[in-house]
């Protein structure tokens, strides 16, 4: 077990915060474990905050009594060991965040666990051909969507292989660009959309299946289906330009970016931005902040869990030698928080999208051992 003294003033700190609102009156206090913490250590920590919450004057009462909760989570990252107070002063009420953190190098002899949530992901399909995104169409006869730079290729599920159904092809008059991105979405009709630079098509899977493709400048949908967003994407590039429909809050113009996430509040839904200045930008509808400490890579997306809180950002980047890893965050204050481990790829990671019905995620690779393209389903796993 860690020496008590390691968490005395964080303790005391977090104590101080949540006590400045909740003032003296009682409250039902409840600590939940979100990171690499062992029990032992945990539980060390769960008495000390209690008997510094005590010692600052909170009074203590059951969730049924006491109209103040208080909902205190153990998380870390990469550096800090974070701690998080979600306070509610009535039922239903916005919940007030305080947290501190402390330098994961200045406590030592702690003992670890399994993180108490972990990323899982799932072959979907291999080709030797560029895929740029691929979409899982669940129903009574599954389906999944294949993009590739020159057609869209659907497979039907029978027994457990995926067998070529029908291919459409994807005609344009301009060069692709260099780096050419594209995205299926799969709309609440069942109706496939295919967004790549200059062109969008659209098509049905009801019955028969059919593609219809045309040039435009349409803006792309980036967010998910309880967080609509679309953006305007740069047709020579690979990135959006920033011109955001409907917008965020006031905010209909941000920064040229790779790819966005929603972070759903009690308050609004803010969106993360992997910029192309290389910074991760936080939108609240007013204020555009820069998160500096993140060593996020350009590929984000949101995931809706039932795991934590319901809510995680996927987030890309290089890893050791060839590899490239994507990690999944938490965002109960304005930083993020890593949750569970990281999930490694034998090559670089060439696009990553928020699968339809926004429960997974799918990301691309370009496997360094094989030379081949691989689509993965990306989903969150909770222990029991």
């Amino acid at each position: 077990m860690a020496w008590a003294g390691d968490w005395d003033v964080t303790e005391q700190q977090l104590a101080a915060k949540i006590v400045a609102v909740t003032g003296a009156g009682p409250a039902a206090v409840e600590v939940t474990n979100r990171s690499s913490l062992g029990q032992t250590d945990v539980e060390a920590i769960r008495r000390g905050l209690l008997e510094s919450l005590s010692g600052a004057g909170l009074k203590f009462g059951n969730t049924d009594s006491a109209s103040v909760n208080v909902q205190i989570s153990l998380s870390e990252n990469v550096r800090e060991y974070v701690w998080v107070a979600e306070i509610r002063k009535a039922a239903g009420a916005a919940a007030t965040v305080v947290l501190v953190s402390k330098s994961r190098t200045n406590v030592g002899g702690m003992t670890h666990e399994a993180p108490p949530i972990s990323l899982r992901k799932l072959l979907l399909w291999s080709s030797d051909s560029h895929i740029l995104d691929a979409i899982v169409i669940n129903g009574a006869l599954p389906r999944m969507a294949v993009l590739y730079p020159a057609q869209i290729q659907f497979y039907r599920l029978q027994g457990d292989r995926w067998m070529e159904e029908q291919v459409f092809p994807v005609p344009h008059s301009r060069p692709w660009p260099r780096d050419l991105r594209g995205r299926l979405v799969l709309r609440k009709d069942r109706s496939v959309e295919a967004h790549l630079p200059g062109v969008i098509c659209l098509g049905s899977t009801a019955n028969s299946l059919s593609i219809n493709c045309h040039e435009g400048d349409d803006p792309w949908p980036i967010g998910t289906d309880q967080s609509p967003l679309n953006a305007s994407f740069a047709q020579t590039r690979n990135f959006f330009t920033g011109a955001l429909s409907p917008g965020i809050g006031t905010q209909n113009v941000a920064p040229a970016f790779y790819s966005a996430a929603p972070v759903p509040t009690d308050h609004g839904t803010s969106w993360l931005l992997a910029a192309v200045d290389g910074r991760i930008h936080l939108l609240d509808g007013t204020n555009d902040v820069v998160l500096s400490k993140l060593n996020w890579g350009s590929d984000i997306a949101a995931v809706h869990s039932s795991c934590g809180t319901r809510w995680q950002i996927f987030s890309a980047a290089s890893g050791t030698g060839q590899e490239d890893v994507v990690r999944a965050y938490e965002m109960p204050g304005r930083e993020p928080i890593a949750v569970g481990s990281s999930l490694s790829f034998p090559g670089a990671i060439a696009s990553l999208w928020t699968a339809p019905d926004d429960n997974a995620a799918v990301a691309v690779t370009h496997n360094a051992e094989t030379g081949k393209y691989e689509a993965y389903l990306l989903t969150m796993a909770c222990s029991q």
